[in-house]
């Protein structure tokens, strides 16, 4: 094959891989991309102005649609593939991919059966393409687009809107910089009413883009030719004007052999008086070298933009397939450490959230600095310590027998009753910890990229995470609790001995009274002392919780949240770690689709390489 023929290929193949994956019509941005940088053949030309007949002179085969008014109503997208000399000419169809048309009859049923899939059996018009190779020894490597006949007025059962449609069609195909544009316009009418030429101009005003095809030939007055046109004095372009005489429809209605209609045309232009000088550059076959030709040369300017674009997204797959992660393993021990894997991701994250690493794990230091203190400013002692109750207090834990000296009955009654008031804070503080973490557990496993895969292992895992932090929380409360208890169950005798002793008289004067240890001044002192040795067991409290808490709660789930998971995992049969690992099927169909197209990108790449870029 030569270095042209590989050239034109590998750009077919990637441009069919590229609807072969969906990208073509609105699919993957990159690989529209990849589609606009390649160039392409779009064939235009007005209603029966020859398309069909010069698109199967080139292929060789009668294999198009043919009848009055629109034929072509949907984009036909030709990819011809030149095979070995002596091999069998096949047809492939894009939505049959699996099957291979050897009667080119059957090519033109098929045409028209996909075609009235999308429009109805009616005139109507569509710019869903049909996309077709075929295979053959007789063609060039090519891609030819074939595009519904331009139309100047709407016939009964088409809307009022499809000349309109029709130009918006072609022209979203004929704008792009990158596609050639294969003007046919028919010899035996006027070159300046030609409606292929009008709308090239259009698009293409520097001719650059722009191929001429004159048709019908044959069919003109006797005494005229079109020597105006094919030689550039009419209407002038960057590339020689091409003439084709296509089958006569009695050639067609005779089913006369493409190869015989070839070498009819050959002998036209070599014996004709008017075309003989120009015969070497004329007819269908000198066209699709032509074109060929002309796509090498676009191809050679495009292969480093192509290049670096492949380079580009083959970077930009292979980091989604990171992303996405690689297929699972069948066998249970590979399932396992996949487990294992992920599930060591899950706490990386959980942990950076408690560390600082992430946001989130402040909230914990929130609860210590901030809930907890004014939870406790919010403890009811005013009430509990005031004078009313304090005398009710001491006096009913005198019972019968009024106290000496100090009621410590009923200082202890106080003391304790007081300090049963910090079971609430204490619990709430927990909860409130408990609930920051079962929080950081749920955005940890929304940010762990590796759990998106499986679904059910993420439900696992936050059912074995929330079964820890419960059991971690009961820990925790019964923890602080006990500090609670432990404050009340043995008081700091040091606190009361250093307190001021009562005095028995006022002013040292022997004389004064006794001093009333039923008085209110006696009740509002004995407030007064229980009121600051609460204060200072709140002050321990304060720091003490946070510390259980953390302890019981924090440490615990940085060291052991996953623990009675693991023990479970090693206890799991094959079918169970299967069971675990059953991906998201949308994950898995991007996870294909991008493996599809970074085999493609990859392929495209090392042929490219593979090219010798000297003729």
């Amino acid at each position: 094959m030569t270095t042209m023929e590989s050239l034109i290929g590998l750009v077919n193949r990637i441009q069919r891989a590229c609807t072969v994956l969906g990208d073509y019509g609105g699919g993957d941005n990159t690989f529209s991309s990849l589609w606009e940088a390649l160039p392409s053949v779009a064939v235009v030309g007005g209603q029966s102005s020859g398309k069909s007949s010069v698109l199967e002179s080139i292929v060789g085969r009668d294999f198009l649609p043919r009848g009055s008014g629109i034929v072509t109503r949907r984009p036909l997208v030709l990819q011809l593939h030149k095979t070995d000399e002596g091999s069998q000419e096949y047809a492939e169809f894009l939505h049959l991919p699996k099957r291979r048309f050897t009667d080119f009859g059957a090519v033109r049923n098929e045409i028209q059966e996909e075609t009235d899939r999308i429009t109805g059996k009616t005139k109507q018009i569509s710019p869903v393409p049909i996309h077709l190779s075929i295979y053959s020894p007789n063609v060039v490597n090519l891609t030819l687009i074939d595009l519904p006949g331009l139309t100047k007025v709407a016939v009964e059962g088409q809307p009022e809107t499809i000349v309109e449609d029709i130009e918006t069609m072609v022209r979203s195909y004929v704008e792009k910089p990158n596609c050639i544009i294969l003007a046919i316009s028919p010899a035996n009418q006027d070159i300046a009413t030609s409606d292929a030429i009008k709308l090239a101009r259009e698009v293409d005003p520097s001719g650059d883009r722009t191929f001429g095809v004159l048709t019908k030939l044959d069919l003109m007055d006797k005494g005229t030719n079109a020597l105006d046109v094919l030689e550039g004095r009419s209407y002038r372009l960057q590339h020689p004007w091409v003439g084709i005489v296509n089958r006569s429809q009695a050639d067609i209605n005779k089913n006369v052999d493409m190869i015989v209609a070839r070498r009819k045309e050959r002998e036209y232009f070599a014996t004709s008086p008017d075309y003989g000088h120009l015969a070497s550059k004329m007819g269908s076959e000198y066209l699709a070298k032509l074109l060929s030709q002309h796509l090498e040369n676009v191809i050679r300017s495009r292969i480093p933009s192509i290049t670096s674009l492949i380079n580009k997204s083959i970077d930009e797959l292979e980091s989604e397939m990171d992303h996405l992660g690689r297929p699972i393993a069948l066998d249970a021990g590979a399932q396992l450490y996949t487990v294992l894997e992920v599930c060591r991701a899950f706490e990386r994250i959980f942990k950076e959230h408690l560390d600082g690493g992430r946001p989130g794990g402040d909230r914990i230091y929130g609860v210590f600095d901030n809930q907890l203190p004014a939870a406790l400013k919010k403890l009811p002692f005013d009430r509990h310590l005031s004078l009313q109750n304090v005398r009710r207090v001491v006096s009913e834990a005198d019972g019968y027998q009024p106290h000496l000296i100090a009621p410590e009955q009923g200082y202890r009654r106080l003391i304790e009753g007081a300090l049963n008031y910090f079971r609430g804070p204490a619990e709430a503080s927990v909860d409130a910890v408990h609930f920051v973490l079962k929080e950081l557990v749920r955005k940890s496993i929304g940010e762990a990229q590796e759990l998106k895969r499986f679904p059910t292992l993420q439900a696992d895992i936050a059912a074995a995470a929330n079964e820890a932090l419960e059991r971690f929380r009961d820990e925790s409360k019964k923890t602080v609790v006990r500090l609670v208890d432990m404050e009340s169950s043995y008081l700091t005798v040091d606190f009361f001995r250093k307190l001021p002793q009562e005095v028995e008289n006022k002013g040292g004067n022997p004389q004064a009274p006794v001093t009333d240890r039923y008085g209110e001044g006696h009740f509002r002192r004995i407030g007064s002392n229980v009121s600051s040795y609460v204060g200072m067991v709140s002050d321990t409290l304060k720091n003490t919780i946070p510390k259980a808490v953390v302890f019981c709660q924090v440490k615990e789930a940085k060291q052991s949240l996953l623990a009675r998971f693991y023990t479970q995992l090693g206890k799991k049969e094959g079918k169970q770690l299967s069971q675990m690992l059953d991906e998201d099927p949308a994950l898995m169909e991007r996870r294909q689709q991008c493996a599809k197209r970074l085999e493609l990108y990859k392929a495209a790449r090392d042929e490219i390489d593979s090219v010798s870029w000297t003729r």
